[in-house]
């Protein structure tokens, strides 16, 4: 293996250097590699870390343009690799990672980003047949942000074996004739597994990362989920140094990638052996490690995080009560002062739990809400049909089956069209929810209300006098926005007696 190194990178892309080193005893623990990169404004420092096959790999991300140079150096080997590239322009689409802009987002070059996500859980470690099918619905350009796992997944539609594990070792057998009643059955380890928690399996993460790339280069973001209980391999057991040594592995391979977020779990409560103490070292391990600040979040089942803590950029939710979710976000945002993230309002489909058996309205109806109350919610697709052969997008990816996304994405449309950073939920009347450009004051110049499962055949406004508005009226369900005229002062607008509409008002001059 030569010493390598590309002459340029694109600002906010992956610069990478290869190098040879030592590959005796365990890589992964007996030696240390760093890597510091030098340019105008500072200096950034980062851990390196063994790809196998006795090749090391350190990454950084420009985070402006202009010349570098970098050093690394460490017990990996007795050289010291210096050397020097060219930041150039950004590549098309890549406008830098995301960052909180008050209770919204905005991208790292100042474009504001509206998230409309949605969940896969373990597509990357489906098969590349279903990789593809992911990648191309994903393409179709329906969401901006999908969550998935790093580990593997044991549970109900996602009993098989993945295509790669992260460790050297042989797992426990397939299990049969699961008892669903139990949950050891779905949380608890089984017998058989023989793994060594410090050798991880480099060509498991080479997937993740192709992945990340890949929904990157779609403009999507990656959302992480590092931990989770749903396991039977021992992955959410491991001990304490074990669990450092990962999150040391993932920050060092995925932190250069701009399009990554950093979710520390998915149901972070079920698993049952790791403290509020584990949490917030795993924190301060990203705090210390991850030079870019990418977005961090914790997910919960039942009892949320503790979301005002520093560390946490932005509330990660899921529904808990059966009804009440989206209608809460506006009580969320003053609660923890953050952009409010719904990533599991209940998913989309047809099967035997209350999670996942909301009709594709509902799930529409759900982002609807959250978005005029200054949040973003999350789609998921839980779609058990004859042609699906078991496998949904919620686990799996590939094929949408659903009503939603192209829904979804008619009002991502519409949320880019918002003035300024976003929205925020302001008392228009009592059978409609409204949103307007957050920090508005006084009479608004843009709002848009919603009037859900309503279905009303008129509506009638009350403006200042003076100002006039272009008045639009948008169904959310077919997807069409009808001219409704200009109109000042008292007016009544003509509806079609459909659920799922809305009118948006613009003030002209």
């Amino acid at each position: 293996m030569n010493y390598s190194y590309p002459a340029t990178a694109p600002r906010w892309g992956v610069f990478e250097v290869t190098m040879p080193g030592k590959s005796d005893g365990n890589p992964f623990t007996d030696y240390t590699i760093t890597a510091t990169f030098t340019g105008k404004e500072g200096s950034v420092t980062v851990d390196g870390f063994y790809d196998g096959d006795g090749v090391y790999k350190a990454r950084f991300m420009p985070s402006y343009e202009g010349e570098y140079t970098f050093k690394v150096s460490g017990s990996f080997s007795d050289t010291e690799y210096t050397g020097s590239f060219t930041a150039t322009a950004p590549e098309k689409g890549n406008h830098g990672p995301v960052r909180v802009n008050g209770y919204h987002f905005a991208y790292e070059d100042g474009t504001p980003y509206f998230s409309v996500g949605t969940t896969a859980y373990v597509w990357p470690l489906q098969g590349e047949e279903m990789v593809q099918k992911t990648l191309e619905e994903l393409g179709k350009g329906y969401f901006n942000k999908i969550r998935f796992c790093v580990f593997p997944k044991h549970y109900i539609y996602n009993l098989h074996e993945p295509t790669s594990y992260p460790y050297v070792g042989t797992p426990c057998p397939s299990p049969t004739n699961i008892d669903y009643s139990n949950p050891a059955a779905l949380f608890g380890v089984h017998e058989g597994n023989d793994w060594d928690f410090y050798r991880f399996n480099p060509a498991h993460f080479q997937q993740i990362e192709r992945c990340i790339k890949a929904v990157g280069d779609l403009g999507v973001e990656a959302d992480l989920i590092v931990m989770h209980p749903y396991d039977r391999w021992g992955f959410s057991h491991m001990k304490p140094d074990q669990d450092d040594l990962y999150w040391k592995y993932v920050i060092a391979r995925f932190a250069a990638y701009h399009n990554v977020w950093w979710s520390l779990a998915n149901e972070y409560d079920l698993l049952r052996d790791k403290t509020i103490a584990d949490w917030e070292r795993y924190a301060s391990i990203i705090l210390d490690k991850d030079p870019y600040k990418h977005l961090r979040g914790i997910h919960h089942c039942t009892t949320p995080y503790d979301h005002t803590r520093p560390w946490i950029t932005h509330v990660s939710y899921q529904r808990i009560d059966l009804y009440k979710c989206a209608e809460l976000v506006d009580q969320y945002r003053i609660q923890y002062g953050k952009p409010v993230v719904l990533d599991e309002i209940a998913y989309e489909g047809n099967i035997d739990s209350g999670w996942g058996n909301i009709t594709g309205q509902e799930m529409v109806r759900r982002f609807w809400e959250c978005s005029l109350r200054g949040g973003y919610a999350g789609h998921g697709e839980t779609m058990d049909v004859p042609e699906a052969n078991g496998k949904l997008w919620w686990s799996h990816g590939g094929p949408l089956r659903g009503e939603s996304p192209a829904r979804i994405r008619f009002l991502h449309k519409i949320l880019c069209e918002t003035p300024g950073a976003g929205l925020m939920y302001r008392q228009m009347s009592w059978d409609s929810v409204c949103g307007v450009p957050e920090g508005t004051r006084g009479p608004a110049r843009y709002m848009i209300e919603y009037y859900g499962f309503g279905r009303p055949n008129k509506r009638t406004f009350r403006m200042p006098q003076g100002m006039k508005f272009k008045v639009e009226v948008i169904d959310t369900w077919d997807m069409t926005i009808t001219d409704a005229g200009v109109h000042e002062g008292f007016f009544t607008i003509p509806m079609p007696s459909k659920q799922y509409m809305a009118v948006r008002l613009i003030a002209v001059d």
